[in-house]
């Protein structure tokens, strides 16, 4: 299921399966730029939850914004979205990044704003 048109480049062995999910009011189009001869991007709705296959070295891009210009507004290491496939639910693998998935689903935030985590 996940990277069905832009499938992990296959000299990646080490592969994890993440989840970002978009909790602002706004959209946001995410992107993966740091991984060699492999393009991936995508545009993610408010409240919609985005699974994705990528190397463990990739670092998802947040561009939010207004029509016709875009802000980086966050550069999230896709180890700190990992997954573990667990029956018909995908659950964050460590207990920051479920924290923090759970404090961007409660709290709304400003597209330029980070949410810190201790």
């Amino acid at each position: 299921m996940p990277q069905i048109f832009d499938p992990v480049p296959s000299d990646s062995c080490d592969r994890i399966l993440c989840c970002y999910v978009n909790a602002t009011s706004k959209i946001q189009v995410v992107r993966i730029t740091n991984i060699a001869n492999w393009y991936f991007e995508r545009v993610v709705f408010p409240g919609q939850r985005l699974v994705f296959e990528s190397p463990r070295a990739a670092q998802l891009e947040v561009h939010s914004g207004m029509m016709a210009s875009a802000i980086l507004s966050d550069t999230i290491p896709c180890t700190e979205l990992l997954v573990q496939e667990g029956g018909d639910n995908f659950f964050p693998n460590d207990p920051v990044s479920q924290q923090r998935l759970e404090l961007l689903n409660e709290t709304p935030t400003q597209p330029t704003e980070k949410v810190m985590i201790p």
